[in-house]
């Protein structure tokens, strides 16, 4: 599915690690679909690219160049898209690093904490700094960026997985404090697709790990997940079909689209991801 021009119109949505990757993906999807852009990322260069890229195709961005790990810096941009686009009504946080990779007794401790700083930390500063805003305004959906390491372990990428597991925790007590509030977040899982991270990957080697490198091969062979099956969860997730889920991890694999007319268990796809088997109870996946 291409993402349906002027679906999203009239909405203001601040992507951040829009420069690239999963990000700018989402970004160009989302200004495809009508939507006022606010870019974040740290390097100029590829948030040129990014706004060069929305306007020529006839959507309208704004370039926030910003460290996420910064509160200060996120609330600035913030403010600076209220003045410029509105407020923000949707959030995406996609911003994120790999980390080191290798055996944990390997690694550089500071290179795991920088991972964690920006990957959750800097997550946590993007969510706070757009909330009040939210809140007030009794409206608001926030999609967090999660994946691989949050439903699974990942041998070799421990920094990378701990931060995504926590993200999706995060996510679900976050949920709780602002359901009342009609504000929805839940973490997205986009699927593998061909990013500079995929080449860290098998630029790493056997340090990475067989089954990391075999899958790094097939995603530089096929592209990954294709763009339109990322968008179509996305949107889903920022229009108000999805207003009675909240707190959710929902991967892009997911049987997610018969969730929008039918109930599920509470700890359906959440971080202990319950899965019904068959007539027997409910098992952890």
């Amino acid at each position: 599915m291409n993402p349906e021009t002027g679906v999203m119109a009239g909405q203001c949505v601040l992507v951040t690690g829009a420069g690239r990757g999963v990000g700018k993906r989402l970004a160009l999807g989302f200004a495809n679909a009508g939507a006022r852009l606010a870019l974040l990322a740290r390097s100029k260069p590829e948030l040129d690219l990014a706004k060069l890229e929305i306007e020529h195709a006839g959507g309208m961005a704004l370039r926030l160049r910003c460290d996420v790990r910064d509160y200060e810096q996120i609330a600035a941009a913030v403010e600076r898209t209220r003045s410029n686009l509105g407020v923000v009504d949707v959030l995406v946080t996609a911003a994120g690093i790999q980390g080191p990779i290798g055996p944990l007794a390997d690694v550089k401790p500071k290179a795991w904490a920088e991972t964690i700083e920006i990957n959750l930390i800097g997550v946590m500063n993007s969510i706070r700094a757009v909330l009040p805003d939210m809140i007030k305004r009794r409206s608001g959906k926030i999609i967090v960026l999660s994946g691989s390491g949050a439903a699974f372990a990942r041998p070799n990428f421990s920094a990378y997985a701990a931060a995504k597991a926590a993200l999706v925790r995060m996510v679900e007590s976050v949920a709780l404090e602002v359901r009342d509030d009609n504000v929805q977040i839940n973490c997205m899982g986009p699927g593998g697709v061909y990013t500079h991270m995929t080449d860290e990957i098998l630029q790493a080697g056997e340090r990475a790990g067989s089954k990391e490198i075999e899958t790094a091969e097939e995603i530089r062979r096929t592209g990954g997940v294709p763009f339109e099956q990322q968008m179509e969860l996305a949107l889903f997730l920022a229009s108000p079909r999805s207003n009675h889920i909240t707190g959710k991890f929902l991967h892009v694999n997911d049987t997610w689209k018969r969730l929008e007319k039918a109930n599920m268990h509470p700890e359906a796809f959440t971080l202990r991801r319950v899965l019904k088997v068959g007539r027997g109870a409910p098992v952890t996946e």
